[in-house]
């Protein structure tokens, strides 16, 4: 099969150990990030199979259209960057699986390590370092503070655990099956939403993000907050209601925050939570570690493997194999 890769920022996809599963298979890696209809047009028209990392592009209706010889796309994880529906009408498979029961350690050690880094200024005391300067700030221990974990999941259970190594007191909040878990594990849950905000010292969200909860995170969620916590997303932007983060931090309620994720990605022009010194930021990378690479795309390629032989895997629309391409 014809396969092409978008968006291999690092180049990083064929020094991977499961690379070779796609031998005997003709592959082409795009290392850009391409917004132009036309131009994707043009780089996937000959292209058999599609695969995609994460939402890093979206692939429309109008742009499956202008691809008739596309057969499959192949990712892993949620897909509110595809239009399914038109995968469906016009005969694309697409193929996304995601083990209920596979952490992402890669996502979780990431938000501990912007947890870290923000309470105790980590890149502050090292950009002062650089210029010449020693000690210029103050920063704080976790240990007897209220760790909050938003969407008590795979990943958030993963987080609890490290704030519990670290002496902290856990606070779970979410939907209520996850509540349930968290009480059985142990965990204080929160009497509601707002005194979970209230509540914490550190809050770090762990929700998919679907319709259901976009903006999920309010502005006056964020009001709630102490003028001493800190905020940490790992997830997605789109969690939070949009421009509240940046207005809450000027108004100083959380007095912190640490973001790996943003509304548009890569960032085109800055942002403002870059030019703020309360705020940590990092170029999504939650989930961007070889180990973690090697488990996806591993899985990916086996899809592509799979429907190679006629038997595709993980099939998010199965009405379309009556009349795939």
């Amino acid at each position: 099969m014809r396969i092409a890769m978008l968006d291999d920022w690092g180049d990083t996809l064929r020094t991977l150990r499961c690379f070779g599963k796609l031998a005997g298979h003709e592959v082409s890696v795009f290392t850009d990030h391409v917004l132009d209809e036309n131009v994707l047009a043009r780089r996937l028209a000959d292209a058999e199979a599609l695969v995609l990392i994460r939402e890093r592009t979206r692939v429309t209706a109008s742009l499956l259209e202008r691809l008739p010889k596309l057969r499959l796309i192949s990712q892993r994880s949620v897909y509110p960057h595809i239009d399914v529906a038109a995968c469906t009408r016009l005969g694309i498979v697409l193929s996304s699986g995601q083990h209920a029961d596979s952490p992402s350690y890669a996502t979780a050690e990431l938000t501990w390590g912007l947890v870290l880094a923000a309470m105790r200024g980590i890149p502050r005391q090292m950009a002062a370092m650089k210029a010449g300067g020693w000690q210029t700030a103050i920063g704080n221990t976790l240990r007897g503070k209220t760790l909050g974990i938003y969407g008590y999941g795979r990943i958030g259970r993963v987080v609890a655990g490290y704030g519990q190594a670290f002496g902290m007191k856990i606070m779970v909040w979410g939907r209520e099956a996850t509540r349930a878990q968290a009480a059985a594990d142990g965990h204080a849950v929160a009497t509601d939403k707002a005194a979970f905000f209230a509540g914490c010292d550190v809050i770090t969200l762990h929700v998919r993000l679907v319709d259901a909860t976009r903006g999920i995170v309010t502005a006056a969620d964020l009001a709630c907050m102490k003028p001493t916590a800190l905020l940490v997303n790992t997830s997605r932007a789109g969690l939070i209601e949009p421009d509240a983060l940046v207005a809450a931090l000027r108004a100083g309620r959380p007095g912190l925050a640490a973001v790996d994720v943003f509304e548009t990605e890569p960032l085109v022009g800055g942002h403002p939570l870059l030019e703020m010194d309360n705020v940590v930021c990092t170029p999504h990378v939650g989930y961007v570690t070889r180990e973690e690479f090697e488990v996806q795309f591993s899985e990916i390629f086996d899809q592509i493997a799979a429907y190679a032989a006629g038997a595709p895997v993980s099939v998010v629309n199965p009405e379309v194999l009556g009349h795939a391409r």
